[in-house]
């Protein structure tokens, strides 16, 4: 390339490529084209480089084309251009490097530096393998550039031992050559490595800079190692460090993630030069917190500052949204995030569905849901786990299906998720075919399978099932004592459930308010009430559990079911919690029970003062007053409820049957098989009156007119 107009048009080409200028460097080009220099292969490399650089691959890749004799620096300025364009282009390297080696030219380091890349970006270790292989083979490794490609190809697969060979065979490391280690360590949560690495740059005196200070920093985000990142804090402080954001950033996420969140947000008010990621890191660390308002009124400030979120800040918000069931703030991030244009993003639309779901709006969870065309595997679990939640177990069931005819494959939460829709159904035959899928696909009995598996068949009364899951399970979670402890007392296994409860403080495992719910309904419905009373005087003195209204309520049933009403009456006077009227309604059935009408008609006034609204609170007083033969009373009550618009709730039950479930309602006439059925009952009700069978009555039907409650009490 003598000629003065050769140098002069390659001078231009560099000048064009150093500034980006794509619009003088195709005048340039164009003037090449004219003079017939365009043969040089010199000025067409330059070319290729120049378009590659600038992110115009299209005609990188055409000037590359008519090259007739292409050199090394040919292929790789190409290779170079098409590994900076992320997955699409990486797969085009990959080929040119496969038709390079074809058309036998050597490459080079830096084709190996940008094969590595691409190799990266793709998580391709075999293909980088191979590219590794011919490296040391052509003498390339030697290159910092490439080892420092080639190492962060294996810390980007998750090759850790590899990356670590190559690591430490590396005749010369740079900055980028630590950084990316530390960081590969830090991407597998491996922060004693990582933190090895560090000290070992600190020994071989390179200086720490603001790559690898983030990234052990990221490394260091676990409550673990909280010291040892206030340490690295000062570290950054002492070397001036904290004006880089990318550091700033990673100190506010290692102590939110650390959940020290006072030294975060004085970290995050303290940063100069706030970016959407230092805004997105102390955000979601108060939602991950628990803190979500303090969450949503940083959004809020975020907004304020003018600082446009990203897709990560939106779904922290979301959750946060979700955990304080802040439905209207959670549909104006909705909005916001489609004025943003974010829609499309998966993990956005799952945040939403979830966001609606928890918030009782399974009905907009689903129209996010259907949105999506092809949902992924983690949006159908948010969906089904969410109609769950909600209590919408049928519909739950029903998507469940449909998922499995789509071909998609559930994870360890669907399972689980609908195998909680089973057990709130009582549907044991669909709960043991989903019991043969978890075993069809390779779950095993660990925590959630194991433990919603033991609770869907202690909630079905299939005792031995249950017992058999739950000895296998490997580690047993509080869940799965507490399902097994109330399946036993549910169905008659008191002295089991006690047993148990036993059994599970001796593996050392400690009882929550739940787990005391179930020991004092099984005493209850035994009659234990000394033994009763010892739990409920354990739960706080031994474990420091404060005792809450079920517990309360489980003790009043107690003393109601062993006749001790006067008794309940002054443990319900001397309670020291807000109970409302829960407790008043439990005496209540008890004195009717026991024909206690006096303390069982004081028992109702204080409801009626109370204001309940419990339809069944109003017809036991009522009948109380009947057997009184207090009419006046029974008419006061009467009036009460109609002043008041209590209705009475209709009556729900359902039966499985092969593979269906059957719902009836009181008086719904929906069923497709309702005459039969009613004409069942006729026959079913003769031949019990035949049989000289009568319904118990406590109120005689002919002192009262009110059809509805001489109904509910016969």
């Amino acid at each position: 390339m003598t000629s003065p107009r050769y140098r002069s048009c390659f001078s231009e080409l560099v000048q064009c490529t150093k500034q980006k200028n794509l619009l003088r460097g195709r005048a340039v080009h164009a003037r090449i084209v004219k003079d017939g220099s365009a043969c040089c292969v010199y000025l067409s490399n330059s070319l290729v480089n120049l378009y590659a650089k600038c992110g115009d691959l299209f005609h990188a890749k055409r000037v590359f084309d008519n090259i007739q004799d292409k050199d090394v620096v040919s292929w790789n300025c190409l290779i170079n251009g098409y590994s900076q364009q992320g997955l699409t282009g990486s797969s085009l390297v990959m080929e040119l490097f496969q038709r390079m080696r074809a058309e036998n030219v050597l490459p080079n380091s830096h084709t190996f530096a940008g094969v590595f890349t691409a190799a990266s970006s793709l998580s391709d270790v075999l293909s980088g393998l191979q590219a590794h292989t011919l490296a040391i083979k052509t003498d390339s490794f030697g290159d910092v550039f490439v080892g420092s490609s080639l190492l962060n190809m294996y810390c980007k697969s998750g090759a850790m031992a590899e990356a670590r060979k190559v690591f430490d065979g590396m005749p010369e490391r740079n900055s980028v050559s630590w950084a990316t280690m530390i960081s590969g360590y830090a991407m597998q949560r491996s922060a004693v490595e990582a933190f090895e690495i560090f000290k070992l740059m600190r020994l071989k005196d390179e200086k720490e800079n603001e790559y690898a200070l983030s990234s052990i920093l990221s490394a260091l985000a676990d409550p673990e190692f909280l010291s040892t990142g206030s340490q690295m804090h000062c570290l950054t402080v002492k070397n001036g460090l904290l004006v880089f954001v990318s550091v700033g950033n990673a100190l506010v996420t290692m102590y939110a993630k650390c959940g020290s969140l006072d030294d975060a947000l004085k970290t995050f008010e303290l940063s100069g030069d706030k970016n959407s990621i230092t805004w997105s890191a102390i955000i979601t660390g108060y939602s991950q917190s628990g803190d979500s308002c303090k969450a949503l009124k940083l959004f809020s400030n975020m907004h304020l500052a003018g600082i446009i979120p990203s897709e990560f800040t939106l779904v922290g918000v979301l959750n946060a949204c979700s955990d304080t069931a802040a439905v209207g703030e959670g549909k104006q991030v909705h909005g916001y995030l489609l004025k943003l244009g974010y829609e499309s993003q998966v993990y956005i639309m799952t945040a939403l569905v979830d966001m609606y779901a928890k918030c009782g709006s399974t009905l907009d969870a689903r129209k996010g849901f259907d949105y999506l065309q092809e949902p992924d595997m983690v949006l159908w679990t948010s969906m089904i786990g969410g109609y769950v939640q909600n209590g919408e177990n049928e519909n739950a069931m029903n998507l469940y299906a449909r998922m499995r005819i789509e071909g998609i494959m559930p994870n360890e939460l669907t399972m689980a998720s609908i195998l909680k829709a089973c057990s709130c159904l009582a549907a044991l035959e669909q709960g043991k075919q989903i019991h043969a899928c978890t075993i069809k696909h390779g779950f095993g009995l660990e925590i959630p399978i194991g433990s919603a598996l033991s609770t869907m068949y202690a909630k079905c009364g299939s005792l031995e099932d249950g017992s058999i899951v739950f000895s296998r399970m490997p580690r047993r979670d509080i869940v799965s004592w507490n399902a097994m402890i109330s399946g036993l007392a549910q169905n008659g296994h008191g002295n089991e459930a006690l047993e148990l409860f036993e059994d599970m403080q001796l593996e050392g495992t400690e009882p929550d308010y739940v787990t005391f719910v179930n020991i004092l309904s099984a005493c209850s419905h035994m009659g234990l009430v000394k033994r009763g009373r010892a739990y409920f005087d354990m739960m706080s003195d031994k474990f420091g559990i404060v005792p809450r209204v079920e517990h309360y309520a489980c003790m009043v049933d107690m003393l109601g079911r062993a006749g001790k009403l006067d008794e309940a009456k002054e443990f319900i006077e001397s309670a020291t919690i807000d109970h409302g009227m829960c407790l008043w309604r439990i005496l209540l059935s008890a004195c009717r029970n026991f024909r206690n009408y006096e303390l069982g008609a004081y028992a109702g006034e204080k409801l009626m003062e109370l204001g309940s609204q419990e339809s069944s609170a109003y017809v036991l007083l009522s009948s109380i007053y009947i057997a009184l033969g207090r009419l006046e009373d029974v008419e006061r009550v009467r009036r009460m409820m109609r002043f008041r618009g209590v209705n009475k709730e209709p009556g729900c039950s359902w039966i499985e049957l092969k593979d269906g479930v059957h719902v009836f309602v009181v008086r719904d006439q929906m069923h497709p098989e309702i005459k039969t059925i009613r004409e069942e009952l006729r026959i079913l009700s003769k031949q019990i009156k035949d049989e000289g069978y009568h319904p118990p009555d406590s109120v005689s039907a002919n002192t009262c007119n009110d059809e509805e409650l001489v109904a509910a009490f016969t």
